[in-house]
């Protein structure tokens, strides 16, 4: 697909500092496309609290016209910052002062979108909105988009924030648009039965960032640590990692050095594992310091807790560690089962992870095994996944796949 207008409206913002399925996507789309970002607007809750984070400096300065609010990152693609705030609705008491407030904020988010488009001469765009339930829900009609894509990539709903209005507006979100596409295919087959235009695709590894062939020094934090390391990357949170498997895990291997990289919250933060030596949090890291942690790793893990948020994701982590060419543990998964079994050492609990641990550690060297991994990272390149994209939108526009 080429020479096509593309809108993308997040729950999540572009200035967000992490890497992302979605902002992946969108420069992969951009290659041949133009693409219009929308970063989410700022609410009045957000502002009366002040968070003087870049993500809201960003916005108060759009909002008071101190930087201009449409910036060209690259070739083909823009950033629109929203120049308003919209009300904050989600603690609202009942469904109808939701939906009737929620109403209000997509006109005005809408009308401001169709302004941009007009600006930039967007025409026949392809609306592609990832996870955004609530700001996304009247899009549709105001935009009247040539496409409408519904991407659900997690388990939003799972979260306290999404549960009691996105547990009622996502299927409706997900009915009345054109397309719907999960992640994984456990996600799909919940979408099948409020759209029969769902589609698996599975997400891509940033192949230049993750390239086993350049060698890197090992990050000063971990030069002294002893080995072998057993690593994690990423956000080292109790919604999606099991803390106590992981205490035990290490209680029982106190010859491996446990390695987390990136932030903690407050479970982590407080939890027991703190009080062993042979686990180190090294805090949040550049996303392009990641790679040089994941190849002094010895085995990488993924140990995840089993609940409706994690059971069908699509672990972006275990592309980029196989990229890498690492030995990986994970827990066993229905997404994991699905695609990675033969990647990957499945686990679930202490009995399984420790022997699934030292196994892989025997295979640390071993260039067959390495090959693989890599080769099978790079069929799940942001340049296949988006590939997919465009062959089920093509095949809608072609009536294909209509409803």
């Amino acid at each position: 697909m080429e020479n096509t207008d593309f809108i993308i409206t997040s729950q999540q913002s572009w200035d967000t500092e992490i890497g992302s399925t979605i902002k992946n996507t969108a420069v992969e789309i951009a290659r041949n496309n133009r693409v219009l970002y929308i970063n989410t607007p700022l609410d009045h809750a957000t502002w009366l609290r002040g968070e003087k984070n870049r993500i809201y400096r960003q916005r108060i300065d759009v909002i008071k016209k101190r930087v201009p609010n449409i910036r060209k990152i690259k070739d083909n693609f823009w950033v629109a910052d929203c120049p308003f705030m919209v009300y904050s609705i989600n603690k609202l008491p009942t469904s109808g002062l939701f939906d009737f407030f929620n109403k209000l904020n997509n006109k005005k988010i809408g009308r401001y979108i169709l302004s941009v488009l007009h600006q930039l001469g967007f025409k026949n765009v392809v609306h592609l909105i990832d996870t955004d339930i609530y700001r996304s829900q009247y899009l549709k009609e105001i935009i009247r988009p040539a496409v409408s894509v519904y991407y659900c990539r997690d388990f939003v709903i799972g979260v306290d924030y999404w549960r009691k209005n996105g547990s009622r507006l996502e299927p409706l979100l997900a009915a009345k648009s054109d397309i719907v596409l999960a992640n994984s295919t456990y996600f799909a087959e919940r979408f099948k039965k409020y759209n029969p235009n769902t589609y698996p695709i599975e997400t891509g590894v940033d192949l230049e960032l993750y390239d086993a062939s350049v060698k890197k020094e090992c990050p000063g934090d971990m030069q002294s640590l002893p080995r072998p390391i057993i690593g994690y990357v990423g956000f080292v949170t109790g919604m999606r990692l099991d803390s106590d498997l992981l205490y035990d895990i290490a209680r029982e291997r106190p010859q491996y050095s446990f390695v987390f990289v990136g932030p903690e919250d407050e479970l982590f933060a407080q939890h027991r594992l703190h009080t062993l030596k042979n686990v180190y949090f090294l805090g949040a890291k550049e996303v392009r310091e990641l790679p040089d942690y994941i190849q002094h790793f010895n085995v990488c893990i993924n140990p995840q807790l089993i609940n409706d948020i994690t059971i069908g994701n699509y672990p972006l982590k275990i592309d980029e560690y196989l990229a890498m060419g690492k030995p990986v543990v994970a827990t066993s998964t229905h997404t994991m089962r699905d695609i990675f079994s033969e990647q990957v050492h499945l686990a679930s609990g202490k009995a399984e992870y420790v022997p699934a641990i030292d196994r892989a550690l025997t295979e640390t060297d071993d260039a067959e095994k390495k090959e693989q991994r890599i080769r099978f990272a790079h069929s799940h390149s942001w340049t296949n996944s988006v590939n997919k994209i465009y062959r089920i939108i093509e095949a809608f526009q072609s009536g294909e796949n209509k409803k």
